[in-house]
């Protein structure tokens, strides 16, 4: 079944136009098969653990192929298909490149491993490493060899999983879903080191607010808006939905009262990252008092705290302070007969075997306050997935966790929810459409 994403404006929340009526629109499915809980928490808690250092690249769990959600798109003359992983957490979109010629090409495809061929296109080129742009990319080092002349841009991306990706910044023509092609910058990685997870996907398509991310390119040409929805990932066949650029296209198919903003929030210690204010959480209709809203405050002096939505962490991350809270409320309401024994780094697990509701039971409803007025009530199955046949879990954790200093929006918790990022106006319009027509 193919389920074309049609998100519709209200005129309460319009987009910064821009002058040109382009667009572009790519696929976005999720990559199967996702991750058992245990595998989705250790990858999670990698990524985290390296975002927690401002100084450290941004780690994206799709180096070992966690949950994640795969982009369709077409790079190179001619143009060559390519599958990327949406990162919102991430700058850098870098793809896996492959310097062979015709005979090299048949041997990689026997390995199975997806790759760029960029001596197969004619409008290849890689940065100088002089260029400005190759000052915002960790180098290899030496960056500038004695004949700079001749020296291209290279860069190195390390992770906390031990893998990498290495090779020259490039850019290439993108050949997109809308009118019209455009120049996209990138990293031609022709040494990549990642798990065997990964050999789906031919690199990662960074989304975040950094001058080097897609949504920054495409915002040029575009309009800098975007905007997806995450099909869930237990639907088979998978829908397909659209990862969606272009203020114009947005503003003339967004709808309706459905659709919901708050404000996106910046650090300057952590400029990538797309923070929301959460003021508040509530459990089956009840606000958790206990859980004050300094408790989600981000912390603009040191960058502390906050709460950022990120497509490439599978997980949700509470504050340890409102996390306890949260587990200790749905548990009073669930009852210790509904309870029982998950995964170890799962606090609250229950038996989904005898009903309907959340695969067994009726759980209690998680909303969260977020500022503008703004409420996020996800559906159970958001929150709450199966770990072994007749359980489910509750797919949140504490920051406390990971070492991390901020909470995260995951995208389990974003299934389902058409997001829109409004980079120009600072806005996260979000509206449940179960990305369905």
């Amino acid at each position: 079944m193919l389920l074309i994403l049609f998100v519709f404006f209200s005129s309460s929340f319009p987009f910064s136009s821009s002058s040109s009526p382009s667009y572009l629109k790519l696929p976005l499915l999720p990559s199967l098969p996702f991750p058992t809980l245990q595998q989705a928490l250790a990858i999670d808690s990698l990524r985290l653990s390296s975002s927690s250092s401002l100084s450290a690249p941004i780690v994206s769990a799709a180096s070992s192929g966690a949950g994640q959600y795969l982009v369709s798109l077409r790079l190179g003359s001619p143009p060559q298909p390519l599958r990327l992983v949406l990162d919102t957490g991430s700058d850098l979109l870098w793809v896996r490149c492959s310097p062979c010629r015709d005979r090299c090409r048949r041997r990689r495809r026997r390995r199975r491993r997806p790759s760029f061929f960029p001596r197969h296109s004619s409008s290849f080129s890689p940065f100088h490493c002089y260029h400005p742009l190759c000052s915002l990319l960790p180098p290899l080092s030496p960056s500038c060899s004695r004949s700079p002349l001749h020296t291209p841009c290279r860069y190195k991306y390390s992770y906390a999983d031990r893998s990498s990706s290495a090779g020259l910044f490039s850019r290439d023509v993108l050949s997109p879903g809308g009118p019209g092609p455009g120049s996209l910058s990138f990293g031609c990685a022709f040494n990549v080191s990642a798990g065997p997870e990964f050999s789906s996907a031919h690199g990662v398509l960074g989304l975040g607010r950094g001058p080097i991310s897609f949504s920054s390119q495409a915002g040029k040409p575009y309009g800098n808006a975007f905007s997806y929805c995450l099909p869930d990932y237990t639907l088979s066949p998978p829908p397909t939905t659209y990862l969606l650029f272009g203020a114009a296209a947005i503003n003339a198919s967004l709808s309706a009262a459905r659709l919901r903003s708050t404000p996106l929030l910046s650090s300057p210690l952590s400029p990538t990252f797309y923070y929301v204010r959460v003021l508040g959480v509530s459990v089956g209709g009840v606000r958790l008092r206990s859980v004050p809203s300094s408790v989600w405050a981000l912390d603009p002096a040191t960058g502390a705290g906050g709460t950022i939505v990120d497509s490439g962490t599978t997980l949700s991350f509470l504050p340890e302070r409102a996390y306890t809270a949260v587990v200790e409320a749905m548990k009073r309401r669930l009852g210790e007969a509904a309870l029982a024994p998950g995964p170890p780094g799962f606090d609250l697990c229950v038996d989904s075997s005898a009903g309907a509701a959340a695969g067994g039971i009726r759980v209690p409803k998680l909303s969260f306050r977020l500022g503008g007025g703004a409420e996020l009530s996800p559906p159970a199955r958001n929150y709450f997935i199966e770990a072994a046949e007749g359980v489910r879990c509750l797919a949140l954790q504490p920051v406390g966790a990971t070492g991390a200093g901020f909470g995260v929006i995951g995208n389990l918790m974003q299934q389902g929810f058409v997001l829109v990022f409004d980079r120009d106006g600072s806005r996260l319009g979000f509206a449940y459409t179960g990305c369905s027509a």
